[in-house]
C-alpha cells in the first residue's frame, strides 16, 4: 500500500533555468566570436587566449542547457524516474572540469614564475575588461537559478571562474603597467586557482552525495522517524530511505508497522501528510504492515 505525489519535477523552474542558460550562452558566444575576429585582425595572442576561456564557458553552458532539455524526457519502463539525474551528471562533469582547469592554472603559473614572459599590459587589461563586463552580465542572469539546480550552479561557477580570471588579468595588468612586475600575473593566477578548487569542491561533494543517494542534508532522519512513529496506530518503522532524485525532487520510502485494525487509507494519508507538510518531501511511498507480518531481511 502506498501514497504518491506524482509531480516529480519543478518544470517551471527548469524552463526558467533553460532561458537563463540560453541567454548567457548567446552572450558568451557573441563575445567569443568578437575576440576571435579581433585576435586574427590584430595578431593578438591575448585575444585568442581569452577566446579559448570563453569557449570553455560556452561548453559548460551548452552542456547544462542540453541536460535540462534531456531531463524533461518522459520516464520509460527502464528509466522509471525519467532522466532527471542527467542534471546531476552534468554538474559532476562541470565540477571535475573546474578542478582540471585549476590544476592547469597551477602548472602554468609555476612555469611562468620560473621565467616570467613579457606581457603587453595595456592589451591585457582591455581584453580582460571586455570579458569582465560579459561575465558580470552572465552571472546576473544565472544568479536566480543557481540555488534551484546543481547543474545551473556548475555553469555559474564556470562563468564565475572566468570572471575571476578577468579581474586577475585587470589587476595584474595594472601592476605590470605601473611597476613592471611580470610575476604578478602567475601569482594572481595561483590565488584564482585556489578559489576555483574551493568552489568546485562543494559542487562535486553535493553531486556525489546525490548520486550515492544519501539523505538530503536539510532533513533530520531521526526527526522524520519520530514524526511517523508519533502517529496514532503506528507501532514501528523499518527500511526508511530518503534520497534526492535531482535538485528539488526528493523521495522517501518506508515500511510502517501498524496496530491491528488501524490499517486504512486514513492512516496512510495521515503519514503522507505528516511527511509532506513537515518535511517537504513530495514523493512518498509507504508500505503498511500488520504487527504479525514477517518479511525477509532485504539486506539494505
Amino acid at each position: 500500500m502506498s501514497t504518491h505525489s506524482h509531480d516529480h519535477a519543478p518544470s517551471a523552474a527548469g524552463a526558467a533555468s533553460g532561458r537563463r542558460l540560453a541567454i548567457t550562452l548567446a552572450l558568451v558566444l557573441t563575445y567569443m566570436a568578437a575576440e576571435i575576429v579581433g585576435g586574427v585582425l590584430t595578431g593578438s595572442l591575448a585575444l585568442l587566449a581569452d577566446a579559448g576561456h570563453m569557449f570553455s564557458d560556452a561548453g559548460a553552458l551548452g552542456l547544462a542547457l542540453f541536460t535540462i532539455w534531456f531531463a524533461r524526457r518522459p520516464s520509460t519502463a527502464r528509466y522509471t524516474f525519467g532522466y532527471y539525474r542527467t542534471e546531476i551528471l552534468a554538474a559532476l562533469a562541470n565540477g571535475a572540469t573546474l578542478v582540471a582547469i585549476a590544476l592547469y592554472i597551477f602548472v602554468e603559473a609555476y612555469t611562468r614564475l620560473q621565467q616570467p614572459p613579457e606581457v603587453q599590459a595595456g592589451a591585457m587589461m582591455a581584453v580582460a575588461g571586455g570579458g569582465l563586463l560579459i561575465n558580470l552580465a552572465s552571472l546576473w542572469i544565472l544568479q536566480g537559478g543557481r540555488e534551484e539546480s546543481l547543474n545551473v550552479r556548475g555553469a555559474w561557477l564556470h562563468v564565475f571562474t572566468d570572471l575571476l580570471g578577468s579581474v586577475q588579468a585587470v589587476l595584474a595588468g595594472a601592476v605590470i603597467w605601473a611597476f613592471g612586475w611580470s610575476w604578478a600575473d602567475p601569482v594572481a593566477s595561483v590565488l584564482i586557482g585556489l578559489l576555483v578548487v574551493s568552489s568546485s569542491w562543494s559542487l562535486l561533494k553535493e553531486s556525489v552525495s546525490v548520486l550515492m543517494q544519501s539523505a538530503p542534508a536539510r532533513i533530520d532522519i531521526d526527526e522524520l522517524r519520530d514524526a511517523i512513529l508519533g502517529l496514532d496506530g503506528v507501532l514501528g518503522l523499518c527500511d526508511l530511505h530518503v534520497w534526492t532524485v535531482t535538485t528539488g525532487v526528493e523521495s522517501m520510502s518506508a515500511h510502517v508497522i501498524v496496530r491491528d485494525g488501524t490499517m486504512s487509507g486514513a492512516l496512510l494519508k495521515a503519514i503522507r501528510d505528516r511527511v509532506h507538510d513537515g518535511f517537504g518531501i513530495r514523493h512518498v511511498t509507504i508500505q503498511l504492515e500488520p504487527e504479525d507480518f514477517e518479511e525477509p531481511d532485504p539486506g539494505l
